[in-house]
């Protein structure tokens, strides 16, 4: 896949029907890779191995830049090197940062050999999650989330500027624009609508549930005193401390076209416990996020989705049961480094 992976299986070219009926379409998606997935733990996972050792991969497009959970190295016999200059955070705080060299990973049809991949994160992902996928290796694709029949696919479109490409919508699809992904800090960032206003989201496939940020919340008149709130635990992400979070009614969610009237919605301060003290200052700072929102697995659940990195577009419908569920935990990835910080030593790109 460009010029890190190498495909094993030949590619496989899915016209994709003109949204101009006086004009036949050149549109092809070849198809590089059609992924079994499962869920564990509320993680979407797919079996892939390290080193001809079987493990079990987490797809996650919140995760920056792929990584090894720390208690998976140990099992998988890699040795651990020190990183300098660099620092991740997540929800619970910040995470050490270390980094292994990995001989060959194998992702179902794909191969990539010689990576230098980032270790982090405080706790584990189940006992066989020894691999997480992030955004840098998906944002050089097209990804399409087919839950409902337990697959996701990578495509590489071509000669496809201004068509739709969720082919499978013969009624047509929602859509909605997404940013720029830059390799220097991928993210799936797109704007919603919540009580009328608009709060910006990125799609976190590594989030079992989507959840709010207590500010953004606020914003939309959400409290944790308000009428109908009520406590929903807590949880933790790639740091070591806990963090409380509330459920609590929404008027409106409007993504796209699409509108989830009253429906209720995870919210907590995801990153209170984010804070680094810059060089050269004693006082601590907020660590601070481009979005206001992580749209988690329970919404790829709900509906057949498919990211468009190569026209900066999501497109879905509707696939059926609740958009927001409250049922896994509470989970994120990680953050950039703060402003004055070194990029990643690592190849993960």
């Amino acid at each position: 896949m460009r010029r890190h992976f190498l495909v094993a299986s030949l590619a496989i070219d899915l016209a994709v029907a003109s949204t101009n009926a006086a004009a036949a379409s050149n549109c092809k998606m070849s198809q590089i890779a059609d992924w079994p997935v499962r869920l564990e733990r509320n993680h979407l996972v797919v079996d892939g191995a390290i080193n001809g050792q079987k493990i079990s991969v987490m797809l996650d497009t919140g995760a920056q830049r792929s990584l090894i959970p720390r208690s998976a190295t140990e099992r998988l016999g890699l040795a651990r090197q020190k990183v300098r200059g660099y620092r991740m955070f997540g929800i619970g705080g910040e995470t050490k940062v270390e980094a292994v060299n990995i001989d060959e990973v194998k992702i179902g049809q794909i191969t990539r050999k010689n990576w230098r991949v980032i270790v982090a994160g405080e706790g584990d992902f189940g006992r066989e999650v020894a691999f997480i996928l992030g955004e840098d290796f998906f944002y050089q694709t097209d990804v399409e989330f087919d839950l409902a029949h337990n697959t996701v696919k990578l495509y590489q479109p071509k000669d496809c500027s201004g068509e739709s490409l969720a082919y499978w919508a013969t009624e047509g699809a929602s859509e909605v624009d997404i940013e720029a992904v830059y390799d220097v800090r991928p993210q799936i960032v797109l704007t919603v609508q919540i009580n009328g206003q608009s709060v910006n989201a990125q799609l976190d496939s590594g989030a079992g549930t989507s959840v709010l940020d207590i500010s953004a919340a606020a914003r939309v008149g959400v409290t944790p005193d308000s009428p109908g709130v009520v406590a929903g635990g807590s949880g933790r992400g790639f740091g070591s401390k806990a963090v409380d979070y509330w459920i609590g009614p929404f008027q409106s969610v409007v993504i796209g076209n699409e509108a989830i009237k009253d429906t209720t919605i995870r919210f907590a301060d995801l990153w209170r416990g984010a804070r680094y003290t810059p060089i050269g200052s004693h006082l601590p700072q907020k660590v601070e996020s481009t979005s206001s929102m992580l749209l988690g697995a329970d919404f790829l659940h709900a509906h057949r989705v498919l990211v468009a990195h190569s026209q900066r577009k999501i497109y879905f419908t509707y696939a059926g049961g609740p958009v927001f569920q409250f049922t896994g935990p509470l989970e994120t990835r990680s953050t950039p480094p703060p402003e004055g910080g070194t990029k990643p030593a690592t190849g993960g790109k």
